[in-house]
C-alpha cells in the first residue's frame, strides 16, 4: 500500500505541485511539476528535498500560511486525475489576478 502526501509552493499567483509518495519498501517517489518521478532512499531525504525547494506539506497548510504565500486555502486543491500523465498536465496551478 502506498501512502501519498501532497506538497505546494508558491510564486506570486502561481502554485507548483508535487506528490510525494511513500511505498511499501520505505522508499519514496515525488512527482514533480515536470512530471518527473524522483526516488528518495526514505520518506526523510524526500521531505528534505522538498523542504530545502521551498514547498509546504498541504495538510499542514493553515489559512493564514496560504494568505502568505499570496492566496486563499479555498482557492486550491491538490490536482486529480486517473493517471500521472494527466496529473502532469495539472501540477502548476496559475490562480489569475487578485480581485
Amino acid at each position: 500500500m502506498t501512502h501519498d502526501q501532497w506538497w505546494l509552493a508558491s510564486i506570486g499567483r502561481t502554485v507548483i505541485w508535487a506528490r510525494l509518495r511513500v511505498l511499501d519498501a520505505g522508499v519514496a517517489e515525488v512527482l514533480d511539476s515536470d512530471g518527473n518521478t524522483l526516488v528518495y532512499d526514505s520518506e526523510d531525504t524526500a521531505r528534505g528535498m522538498l523542504l530545502d525547494a521551498e514547498f509546504v506539506e498541504w495538510d499542514g497548510l493553515d489559512p493564514e500560511d496560504a494568505l502568505e504565500r499570496g492566496f486563499a486555502i479555498d482557492e486550491i486543491a491538490p490536482p486529480q486525475a486517473d493517471d500521472d500523465a494527466q496529473l502532469r498536465e495539472r501540477m502548476v496551478q496559475s490562480l489569475g489576478k487578485r480581485v
